[in-house]
């Protein structure tokens, strides 16, 4: 896995904050890599040994654990999420 070039957000199908996630990640035009986490319990366990937490999304940008939903919007609030996103190779 390279997850040092890349977005990768932990998700299930029904969940509010990850559908508020992808809608802020598309509206920036970031490309992202959603494992979904209700389909697979291997990868549920991934999330909460990478994360340290067991509520969804969980969104990483290259090695950073940004958190989830909210933490994604205050990093966009703050004008900080686009320069983590430019940091990104293209």
């Amino acid at each position: 896995m390279s997850a040092v070039s890349e977005i990768i957000m932990y998700s299930t199908d029904w969940c509010g904050y990850c559908q508020r996630a992808r809608n802020l990640l598309e509206r920036k035009g970031a490309t992202y890599r959603e494992i979904k986490i209700d389909e697979d319990i291997k990868q549920r366990e991934e999330m909460m040994q990478r994360s340290g937490r067991r509520t969804v999304p969980q969104i990483f940008i290259g090695e950073r654990h940004v958190g989830g939903y909210d933490d994604l919007a205050a990093l966009d609030r703050a004008g900080e999420l686009d320069k983590l996103l430019a940091q990104l190779p293209k």
